[in-house]
């Protein structure tokens, strides 16, 4: 066990005993009826597909609620993580090329879904995240492989975002309500106003928003001092319609679009600039999702059955700047899921609930080249992946174990999943199944006190991409050879498909604590914190394995001669490289009262290859430290707030000059909203992110982020 383990150990256990003596206290309160009721708690469903508080879940989730969105005042959804402990965007300041992380994995060891939709769409560079802040009313996060539940690609974790409906804008009696809001930052100029409207019927029978929200933003001040060009406008759309034809059964359609037109280069990542092999493009982003639900819950405890349906579209497409080039990539997934859940009442506060279901979702790739001889796009191959899943799940809570004081509980699960991938060419194709299971477990020896740990094993098929990989990767100059009169001669490096990949494989144990305290210091108030080890083995990691002939760089018998594709080596293919052990800690903490409010989390990961025993390059992160805190002024109807990030020196790196310095960047914010009077409905945002205008690097060594930025927003809402 290593000492950091054992050193937040004996933090955790401190504090636990520390509260102790608070608990009686708070107790003792209670018991003299001086106390106010708590805040509700925090609910997740992403966790284990049914409704449960995030603190008794035997693991690690996190819930954004929409308030918390609000005081980002966020830009893009990349603003709001870094409220998630263990979860990372590998971008850079541009929002075109969102990629999150998480517990080190990313790309297709992370599932994204979208009011219940998944989005397959990965790219090398073109971002995973089509979706607007002013849109999303939750993020649930649960970190850790979660294949039992949603089968291959889970191994880091999940990502589930759930877009605003009507109820969340209209209060009992209302039958219509708006929403209008602007906001700008100075960082990148950017400037942006939506309306939001909603409407029910008198009787609740039906319900229904639409929302439409314009940014337009250009270049970022960066902390170094200098300009990163950029130049986005973007506009986001949803329409929801929910209808309630019986208080057992509800019916909801969603169109959700995101569209966005970019002027940067074709690898916007990073401090990327545009040059020679990264040309300056004119990027159209398309992002489309249509979702129809239906939700079963008569007057019985055996049926609560959901049915989703789901199509999206997510395509890039790059029209070079310079020449007549066109590059395209476009993922169409459809997908269809059941599931239901039967609850049981064992007696004496026990109970039973089994959730179940099957899955069934296809992911299909178009890429475009137009400067190809048959049209068709290096590393981006015509390709579909077609998932079958059936999953069961139990969560079994015993609320009396005779002698030993405490509630248990005990949440097995196991998903099986098959798959098949093939191309058109139908050069080969890939199909394989897994079993997936996961079992956790909580004690809890009296309600405050929360002790858990879980094992899972996870799996992620390989992608498209990676199987069946063909076409140019790029060029190089023949260094081998005299150059002519325009120059040296190239030769081109391309992609080889590969049949004999196999899945990526993971087994994780964590386990760990939370203590969570009502009526602390004033009644009514809070105080949750809940932390977890974790060690993960993941097997099989596909990585790309580039080959170049040495004859290209010295022109010699001895060696292989320089030369185009697989005929002379050089070749680029996906292969299983690697064996990874990744462990590390979070710990997750909350205040909440009437007057004052602080929230935050730390995160450490360590990784290894074992193969080779280096650090994991793209895996590993700093030890960050984040914290919000603020205070509500009297009845006033003003907010303050200031938020605090530090990340420790990042040296476990494999080559010098990756290290990055340990850093601390504040951002305060003031918000003004009245709950009476004539201002009434109003909301104004003030902030300033990175107040001291800090140079510092997240992504990678030599990238830095935006510098000091002005926020401000306006919002107004009324309901009829």
């Amino acid at each position: 066990m290593s000492t950091r383990f054992r050193t937040v150990s004996r933090l955790a256990l401190t504090a636990a005993l520390s509260a102790s003596s608070q608990l009686a206290l708070a107790q003792q309160r209670e018991a003299d009826g001086e106390l106010a009721e708590p805040q509700d708690p925090v609910i997740t469903v992403l966790a284990t597909r049914n409704p449960t508080t995030a603190f008794d879940f035997p693991g690690q989730v996190t819930v954004i609620e929409r308030e918390v969105i609000d005081d980002f005042n966020a830009s893009s959804l990349q603003d709001v993580f870094v409220a998630i402990p263990g979860a990372t965007f590998e971008s850079g300041p541009r929002r075109t090329g969102d990629a999150p992380s998480i517990r080190g994995l990313s790309g297709n060891g992370v599932l994204i879904f979208q009011d219940g939709a998944r989005q397959s769409f990965i790219s090398g560079h073109d971002g995973r995240f089509f979706l607007d802040p002013e849109l999303v009313q939750t993020i649930e996060v649960v970190r850790g492989p979660s294949s039992a539940l949603y089968g291959s690609g889970a191994l880091g974790g999940v990502i589930a975002t759930r877009t605003i409906t009507a109820d969340d804008m209209l209060d009992e009696g209302e039958r219509f309500g708006v929403r209008l809001n602007t906001g700008f930052q100075s960082v990148n100029d950017e400037f942006r106003v939506g309306v939001t409207g909603a409407a029910q019927s008198s009787d609740g029978v039906w319900d229904a928003l639409g929302n439409v929200t314009y940014r337009d933003s250009g270049s970022i001040d960066l902390g170094n001092g200098t300009t990163l060009p950029a130049d986005d406008e973007i506009v986001s759309q949803l329409f929801k319609l929910t209808a309630r034809p019986s208080d057992a059964l509800e019916i909801t359609g969603s169109f959700a679009s995101y569209n966005s037109d970019s002027t940067d280069p074709s690898n916007p990542q990073g401090n990327n600039l545009a040059g020679p092999d990264n040309e300056l493009v004119f990027r159209d982003i398309t992002s489309e999702t249509a979702q129809i639900g239906l939700n079963w819950n008569p007057d019985t405890r055996f049926i609560d059955l959901n049915l989703v349906g789901y199509y999206t579209n997510n395509s890039v497409e790059e029209d070079e700047v310079s020449s007549d080039r066109i590059a395209d990539r476009q993922v169409e997934t459809i997908g269809f899921l059941i599931d239901n859940r039967s609850r049981f009442d064992l007696g004496g506060g026990s109970d039973l609930t089994l959730t179940y279901g099957g899955e069934y979702y296809r992911d299909e790739q178009t890429g475009i080249d137009t400067d190809t001889v048959d049209g068709t796009r290096g590393g981006v191959p015509d390709a579909e992946t077609e998932f079958v899943g059936v999953f069961a799940q139990a969560e079994l809570t015993l609320a009396s174990l005779g002698p030993i004081p405490g509630e248990l509980s005990v949440i097995p699960g196991v998903r099986w999943d098959s798959f098949q991938s093939t191309s058109e060419d139908d050069s080969f194709e890939i199909d394989d199944d897994a079993l997936s299971p996961k079992i956790g477990v909580s004690y809890e020896p009296i309600p405050q006190l929360l002790f858990f740990g879980n094992y899972s094993l996870g799996f992620r098929a390989p992608s498209f991409n990676e199987a069946f990989a063909d076409g140019a990767h790029f060029v190089i100059p023949d260094l081998s050879a005299p150059a002519g009169p325009m120059g040296p001669s190239f030769v081109t490096n391309t992609f080889v498909g590969n049949p004999d990949l196999e899945a990526e494989e993971s087994e994780t144990y964590e386990f760990g604590i939370g203590l969570q305290l009502d009526n602390l210091v004033s009644g009514g108030d809070r105080f949750s914190v809940k932390g977890s080890y974790y060690n993960s083995q993941v097997d099989n990691l596909i990585g790309l394995d580039v080959n170049v002939p040495a004859g290209c760089f010295v022109a010699s018998p001895f060696v292989q001669p320089c030369g185009s594709g697989p005929e002379f080596g050089n070749t680029s293919q996906n292969v299983n490289i690697r064996n990874a052990k990744i462990d590390g800690f979070e710990v997750e903490f909350s205040y909440a009262s009437d007057y004052f409010y602080a929230r935050g989390n730390f995160s450490s990961i360590d990784g290894v290859d074992e193969d080779t025993g280096e650090f994991l390059e793209g895996v590993l992160q700093p030890d960050t430290l984040f914290v919000d805190v603020g205070t509500r002024v009297g009845d006033s109807g003003f907010r303050l707030g200031l938020r605090t990030i530090y990340a420790a020196t990042f040296d476990e790196v494999n080559e010098p000059q990756d290290v990055r310095d340990d850093y601390v960047v504040n951002d305060v914010y003031l918000v003004f909203e009245p709950e009476s009077g004539p201002l009434k409905g109003f909301r104004v945002d003030l902030g300033v992110d990175n107040l001291a205008d800090r140079d510092f690097e997240v992504v990678n060594a030599g990238v830095s982020q935006p510098g000091r930025n002005f926020k401000a927003a306006l919002t107004w809402s009324k309901g009829f």
